[in-house]
């Protein structure tokens, strides 16, 4: 049985892209929220570096765009660089009316505690202590939950997108809504709007170790690339530099803010190391810091590398690191006393479906944002504390946009229910577990932070197989939202994967040993790979 929904907007995902976007448009609008887990559940609640904004009179709007620039190594479009910077600060003071609470430089003081990260030229990044995605995401889900405007859906996996050509035939290809697993109930849901967001966030879980939670499975990106969406540089994966190394530390993040207060990057004889890489030291790109460090540890044998703070005063890293402080105590680290055991791990994806500054996609109708849009903000490699500051930007743009639409008078159509007539339960679910895990360990070992032509090839071997795999199992079978996320994964791998094929050069975030300088031959350019063309026949 599916049930139907209609709303003004759908928004699929709960993160603070999505949530902004629909605090931005209640007021004038009925807005659905999606989210395949607790609503709070996002990589944004896990962010805890903080925000890029120029607020020091020492810093500039100039400054800011040209680190980004040169982070983005050659790939940054300008325009969107320049918008973002320039619609920082009014985004901040957005947050703060919410109730966002930052960090100030003291009891008394009325100014704000700026941080300097990675790549950045100045103190520019504003924080909640070191956890500002939790503040910024439990402060604005609190204002969502009680506006009468926005309806949310916990434990709602979006499924795929409903498009007039896929499921009315039409020629014309515009996105009506989606349809979405109730994971509780396991039953189908149609969400039906005018407007379609998604901000599903990024991919980490594609590779094996990653800084993300659980729900980053890349389906936002997925679901619009099967629908027509044009995607781009999605060979740009960030693996943040330092993860908390301990077989009980989950993708716990050690926040690039400890290096920008002075930690040092540290081998397992105390020698530090990245004064050999990089002027910048352990200031440097994420990019280079996490080579640094894998070179470092496969050079050695190394299982890891070592972060070390303790020359600071203890009560200083109690009071700005004291989430990561509590977590590491209560693994037997004490980062007043001595070094923090790390490893680079997937962090961010940097590529994702191509918008334009309102967020629009190429499909009529849908809009992304956040992690799963491609602004262009980002280039071959993310500044430190521009993401949720994207996040931020980008949803208000839309919300402005989508909101000059406003009212709908257009009746939407009838669209089919979900049909699972030819499915049946699946007998037993190790296949999905199976393939789910080794997906993960050949996108960890062959499309890593160092790449080949031969290893990406023998990747694409494997996920031709797998992908024949888990389409014929999607065919046959009831969906779960662990077979829709692995459908997804695979989906993003080959996006991944065709997109490093494609770049015959070492640029930001994606090094192949097999070209290891820039291609300096011609300008530089993005890698599109087009949405696919549904096929009645062939497409599942």
């Amino acid at each position: 049985m599916t049930t139907h929904s209609e709303y003004d907007v759908l928004i699929i995902g709960s993160g603070t892209a999505g949530l902004t976007l629909a605090l931005q448009l209640a007021d004038d609008a009925r807005v659905a929220v999606l989210s395949k887990d607790q609503l709070k559940e996002s990589a944004s609640l896990y962010a805890q570096g903080g925000i890029s904004v120029v607020l020091d009179q020492a810093d500039s709007i100039e400054s800011h765009i040209n680190d980004t620039l040169i982070a983005g190594a050659g790939l940054c479009d300008e325009d969107s660089v320049r918008y973002t910077v320039e619609h920082a600060r009014e985004s901040i003071e957005w947050l703060i009316e919410q109730g966002v609470s930052f960090t100030k430089d003291g009891v008394t003081s009325e100014t704000y505690h700026l941080t300097q990260e990675g790549g950045h030229s100045h103190r520019r990044v504003i924080h909640s202590a070191d956890a500002t995605g939790r503040e910024v995401e439990t402060t604005l889900l609190a204002k969502a939950t009680a506006h009468h405007n926005i309806a949310l859906f916990p434990f709602h996996i979006g499924i795929d997108l409903i498009t007039s050509q896929k499921q009315l035939g039409e020629s014309d290809n515009h996105c009506l809504g989606c349809y979405a697993l109730d994971i509780k109930s396991d039953t189908t849901h149609q969400f039906l709007a005018p407007i379609t967001v998604l901000a599903t966030g990024g991919a980490g879980k594609v590779y094996l170790y990653t800084s993300n939670p659980d729900v980053s499975t890349g389906d936002g990106i997925a679901m619009g690339w099967r629908a027509g969406c044009d995607v781009a540089n999605m060979e740009f994966v960030q693996f943040h530099p330092t993860c908390l190394y301990h077989p009980k530390a989950k993708s716990f993040l050690i926040s690039e803010a400890l290096r920008g207060e002075g930690a040092k990057l540290l081998l397992g004889n105390g020698e530090r190391f990245m004064t050999r890489f990089h002027e910048q030291a352990e200031l440097a790109p994420r990019d280079i810091v996490a080579r640094a460090i894998d070179h470092e540890m496969k050079r050695l044998g190394d299982d890891c590398i070592y972060l070390d703070i303790s020359h600071q005063p203890p009560e200083f890293i109690e009071l700005h690191f004291p989430t990561i402080h509590q977590r590491c105590l209560e693994l037997g680290i004490d980062m007043t006393k001595g070094p923090i055991p790390v490893v680079p791990a997937a962090h961010y994806t940097c590529g994702g479906l191509i918008t334009d500054q309102q967020g629009q996609t190429n499909l009529s109708g849908l809009y992304a944002i956040g992690e799963t849009a491609h602004t262009g903000l980002h280039g071959a490699n993310r500044m430190a504390s521009n993401s949720l500051l994207e996040c931020l930007v980008y949803a208000r743009s839309a919300a402005q946009h989508i909101r000059a639409q406003l009212p709908f008078n257009q009746p939407l159509p009838v669209v089919p229910d979900w049909d699972a007539s030819r499915a049946k339960p699946a007998k037993e679910a190790i296949a999905i577990s199976h393939n789910w895990d080794e997906l993960r360990r050949f996108m960890w070992d062959y499309v890593g932070i160092v790449r080949s032509n031969d290893r990406l090839n023998r990747a694409q071997r494997r996920l031709t197989l797998l992908q024949q795999e888990i389409n014929a199992f999607y065919q046959q079978h009831h969906i779960t939202s662990d077979l829709l996320e692995l459908r997804n994964l695979a989906d993003v791998a080959e996006l991944i994967i065709q997109s490093a094929l494609t770049r015959k050069e070492s640029r930001g975030l994606h090094y192949t040993l097999d070209y290891p300088t820039l291609n300096s031959e011609q300008p530089a350019q993005n890698t599109v790979i087009a949405g696919k063309s549904w096929d009645r026949d062939n497409t599942p």
